[in-house]
């Protein structure tokens, strides 16, 4: 019986300090960014606390494209117009970043065969989950910035931003029972868009004022917002006057544009100007 719980113990140990070599090993693809990119935590803090840094890049028309160079060689999506794929092009399309979409859904290496699924390094790496791949595509543009400690906090509001977009502010979007969608939270008040309002109600973007602000946060946020009123035409979002204000900034976005096509981005458009009164401001400018 003593030999038996001696061995019993001596295989609990060697499972634990597997566990903890194993724990040691993800942290470490985690911290230097390896290939997978999974986690999320809630975003709860004002964006102050992120201070604004100074991105130099190459403006061409709604797009900032970033000065550091990249590969030529494009990224791969799986994915379709039907899916959060397209918030996927977005955050390409504004980094400059070379993208192509897959040609057969088919040959999707996602291990449960769903989309958005972006491929890099002729396959060498796989990323999916559209928070994590917006998130590799943030790496991959600066990864070879030479802004150093700037880049680095830029960077951590970015992601804040992303993880936050994904764990929080999509449950509030689109309410889920047994995985289907079936209304959208933001018919009713909520605290943390009230928070998100006042923090937009000082600045244009999550990370500040003006064009270098913009940044991939914005294309996490701004996306799941921007679904609401495709998916549900009739909610009206007004009670967050400056949340509308920062939709319209983003849905008028040429990459956005790009991403989504013209025809998503001028119904959206025309929707959030009505929120904001311009309809009746059109109506009383004909008299």
């Amino acid at each position: 019986f003593k030999s038996k719980s001696v061995e019993s113990l001596m295989i609990n140990r060697k499972m634990a300090n597997h566990m903890i070599r194993t724990e040691k090993i993800f942290t470490l693809l985690v911290v230097t960014g390896a290939t997978l990119f999974c986690g999320a935590t809630s975003f709860e803090r004002h964006a102050s606390c992120f201070a604004p840094t100074t991105r130099k890049g190459i403006k061409s028309g709604g797009t900032v494209r970033l000065a550091a160079s990249v590969s030529d060689e494009p990224v791969v999506l799986y994915g379709s117009q039907g899916s959060r794929s397209p918030l996927v092009n977005w955050g390409a399309y504004e980094l400059g970043l070379p993208l192509r979409m897959a040609e057969d859904l088919q040959n999707n290496p996602h291990p449960f065969a769903q989309i958005p699924c972006l491929v890099d390094d002729g396959g060498k790496t796989i990323v999916f989950e559209s928070g994590a791949i917006l998130s590799y595509l943030q790496r991959k543009a600066e990864e070879k910035d030479d802004a150093g400690q700037a880049a680095a906090g830029r960077n951590a509001g970015i992601s804040s931003w992303i993880s936050w977009a994904n764990a929080s502010l999509d449950p509030i979007c689109f309410l889920e029972i047994d995985g289907k969608v079936y209304d959208t939270g933001l018919k009713k008040p909520n605290r943390r868009v009230d928070a998100l309002n006042r923090i937009l109600g000082g600045q244009q973007y999550l990370l500040g004022d003006g064009e270098d602000n913009f940044s991939l946060a914005d294309v996490a946020v701004g996306a799941y917002l921007l679904y609401v009123p495709q998916f549900f035409p009739d909610v009206d979002l007004s009670r967050w006057p400056d949340v509308v204000r920062y939709m319209k900034d983003c849905a008028s976005r040429d990459a956005y544009a790009k991403a989504f096509g013209p025809n998503v981005q001028q119904s959206l458009l025309s929707r959030l100007d009505a929120m904001e009164g311009g309809e009746k401001k059109k109506l009383f400018g004909m008299f």
